[in-house]
């Protein structure tokens, strides 16, 4: 084993987020942690999943967003702690792995086809306390009741 296996090995062993199964052409919010001079704040970055690289440690996904008509693309790798919580909000049905296709099309034609019996799922980063996640439990539960 060489020396780059070793520390990746170690980097997994010392991640801080659950996995969460990401794939082309879901929606996805990702919270980004903002550093501005001495402030920090968290920056919603909401779109589809249109690309997975995956490498161990070095896995990275692309999400493309339209904003005011013009399409925003944001490469994040899947162990960064800058990331707090990724959130997959809905899933599509798609038979590509790479959906560089809809970079090219706006509108009607960039939709993908929903698949309605899917539960959004959430990872939290592991820093986030016991007590905010059993509030998050309670209201859902009182929700659901």
């Amino acid at each position: 084993m060489n020396l780059l296996q070793q520390v990746e090995r170690e980097i997994l062993t010392a991640r801080k987020r659950e996995t969460v199964d990401v794939r082309p052409g879901d929606t996805v919010r990702v919270h980004v942690r903002i550093v501005e001079g001495s402030k920090s704040r968290i920056q919603i970055f909401e779109g589809t999943c249109i690309r997975i690289k995956r490498g161990g440690p070095r896995t990275t996904f692309t999400v493309r967003k339209m904003a005011s008509g013009v399409g925003v693309e944001r490469i994040f790798p899947a162990t960064c702690p800058n990331v707090e919580r990724i959130e997959i909000t809905a899933r599509h049905k798609v038979r590509r792995a790479k959906l560089h296709f809809l970079r090219g099309r706006t509108g009607k034609a960039a939709r993908l086809k929903p698949i309605r019996d899917f539960v959004p799922i959430v990872a939290l980063a592991e820093e986030t306390s016991k007590r905010k996640r059993r509030g998050k439990k309670r209201r859902q539960a009182a929700r659901d009741a």
